[in-house]
């Protein structure tokens, strides 16, 4: 339920940042953009339904899968956003530790998501 409820608000997010774009008439979001919503809606997405249809033996696992996926993302785009739009007067060495500290985490979640398909509960015949 978490990470649909973040994938929600990704989406809300990202959408904004489109409609945002459209209407300025500049670019200057289109990573970031792209990235909140592939990763931020889409993958969150599809994590939340792979609960929903597995059941998961290790919920330390599932726990931990889960909330680097929402911190990774919300580092990865924040990071982003202030690497390349430079909203702020934040030295380099700052921005580039959410970006790629987000980043990081948020391959750490892509192998804990690979290890948890491990961990599957065999389903019983009907």
């Amino acid at each position: 339920m978490t990470l649909l409820r973040f994938s929600a608000i990704f989406s809300v997010i990202g959408a904004m940042l489109g409609a945002h774009m459209a209407g300025s008439g500049s670019y200057a979001f289109r990573p970031v953009h792209a990235h909140i919503l592939v990763v931020g809606w889409l993958t969150l997405f599809a994590w939340a339904v792979y609960y929903e249809v597995f059941t998961i033996t290790s919920k330390k696992l599932a726990a931990w899968h889960t909330w680097t996926a929402i911190i990774g993302t919300t580092g990865l785009t924040v990071g982003m956003w202030l690497h390349n739009v430079k909203p702020f007067d934040l030295p380099e060495a700052v921005t580039l530790i959410f970006y790629i500290g987000g980043g990081v985490i948020l391959l750490v979640s892509f192998v804990l998501f690979v290890v948890s398909t491990f961990f599957i509960a065999k389903r019983k015949e009907a």
